[in-house]
């Protein structure tokens, strides 16, 4: 039997009624994924357009990466689980659905084949594969990996030598995938945007508009959404950068905060950090999540913020927007921002589903 079955989900209301009630750690009613990770959920990926239907992933810190069916009526299926020797740090799906990339802190990243639900590795690093993006070119396709090695690397998957390799100044912390564009984030605060058309190659170098260590990048597309154009970014001091690789004008760069907490004049500030940021395929607009525990949706180009949730018992780890932009995917767990001595082991963590595309919409301007 096929893994995917004969279900054919391609739109997403809330008719099953499977919303839990509890307020303390789903104040926002919104539907719980069936059996999620038993660890720190590290990211999520929704599957393509290609895939009929809506399907999930979930990587975790028990070494395990999860997929999902997710029904009409918000019902969530668990289809299949594969595991690596250590923490699942990274998720893609490849342009046909049909195969899926992990990277671990084992210092590998696999590639899962769903139909026969057969892993095989096909990256290695000299330290853990922090992110894997999958490109899809016009004469090539291939896996990049970004790794605390210092290096990315780009990989034929059938073959165990890689395509390149690029030598990176610091960790690879974070980076992104919108082709023709790349973009890499280190820790040394340094950003590298690469040109993909014929084959990778260094387009750009620059400094982090953020004083702060990056948590997670985002790349976004022109107003038309057809080509890419800049990258969200956010760092520990919850904060995000708006960045234009070639601005039209110096103002189109901006800074703005968020996941801290509201505060009086003779009172000191709570800031957090931001987790993940997803943008919306169809209006352009993005979700950030925070170690707050909340996650809000701004529109870019209007500067605001269009909504904000109430506050979840534990951080926001990791979001996902799916490929129509019906579904807001969110994870509630410990993203270790205050270190091992704050890990409970015995709390539960969550991926909650959200109806987003009335939410996420930019308002109209008056």
């Amino acid at each position: 039997m096929s893994f995917f079955g004969s279900s054919n989900t391609s739109s997403f209301s809330f008719g099953g009624g499977t919303a839990a009630t509890t307020t303390n750690h789903n104040p926002m009613k919104d539907i719980e994924v069936t059996s999620p990770p038993d660890d720190s959920i590290s990211c999520l990926a929704f599957s393509p357009p290609t895939l009929p239907g809506n399907f999930l992933l979930a990587g975790s810190w028990a070494n395990d990466i999860r997929c999902w069916q997710i029904e009409d009526n918000g019902q969530t299926v668990p289809k299949a689980q594969q595991m690596h020797q250590g923490p699942v740090l990274d998720v893609a799906w490849n342009d046909d659905g049909k195969k899926v990339f992990t990277a671990s802190a084992d210092k590998t990243a696999k590639m899962w084949d769903l139909e026969s639900n057969q892993s095989v590795q096909i990256a290695q690093h000299d330290a853990p594969v922090k992110t894997c993006h999958w490109i899809k070119g016009s004469n090539y396709s291939c896996l990049m990996t970004g790794s605390w090695d210092k290096t990315v690397k780009f990989w034929d998957t059938r073959s165990p030598t890689p395509l390149k390799v690029m030598n990176m100044t610091e960790r690879v912390y974070c980076a992104d995938v919108k082709y023709p564009m790349a973009m890499v984030s280190c820790a040394d605060k340094k950003l590298v945007c690469l040109k993909l058309e014929s084959e990778p190659q260094e387009y750009q170098k620059f400094e982090s508009p953020l004083k702060y260590q990056h948590r997670c990048i985002s790349i976004f597309k022109d107003k038309s959404n057809t080509n890419p154009v800049g990258f969200a970014l956010g760092s520990i001091e919850g904060r995000v950068a708006i960045h234009y690789i070639q601005p039209s004008t110096p103002r189109d760069n901006f800074t703005f905060k968020c996941h801290r907490s509201t505060t009086t004049s003779n009172q000191p500030q709570d800031i957090y950090a931001v987790n993940a940021i997803s943008f919306h395929p169809a209006y352009g607009t993005l979700s950030t999540v925070g170690s707050d525990g909340r996650w809000s949706f701004w529109d870019k180009d209007a500067r605001t913020k269009l909504k904000g949730s109430e506050q979840l018992d534990q951080s926001i780890s990791a979001c996902a927007i799916s490929h129509n932009g019906n579904i807001f995917a969110y994870a509630s767990s410990y993203d270790w921002s205050k270190g091992h001595e704050h890990y409970k082991a015995q709390q539960k963590n969550y991926i909650f589903l959200r109806s987003c595309a009335e939410e996420m919409k930019p308002r109209n301007k008056k």
